[in-house]
């Protein structure tokens, strides 16, 4: 007999790098309007983050990049 656990996956804030679901991320949220995202949303990671004159780039190592 197989059994499958299924595991919840969990977002993180792409500002501050904590749960996105505990709340009080509103000055996140208010930062992000003029910010590049910090932190990969799916594995918490710290992305290496590049702005240019006309946006922004970010890499996380396990899911990529993400452009704004």
């Amino acid at each position: 007999m197989v059994v499958t656990e299924l595991v919840e996956a969990r977002h993180w804030c792409d500002r501050c790098g904590e749960p996105a679901d505990a709340g009080g991320h509103e000055a996140c949220a208010a930062a992000r309007a003029l910010e590049p995202p910090r932190y990969c949303t799916h594995c918490r990671r710290r992305m290496k983050v590049q702005v240019v004159p006309t946006g922004w780039s970010a890499v996380c190592v396990e899911h990529g990049e993400i452009r704004g």
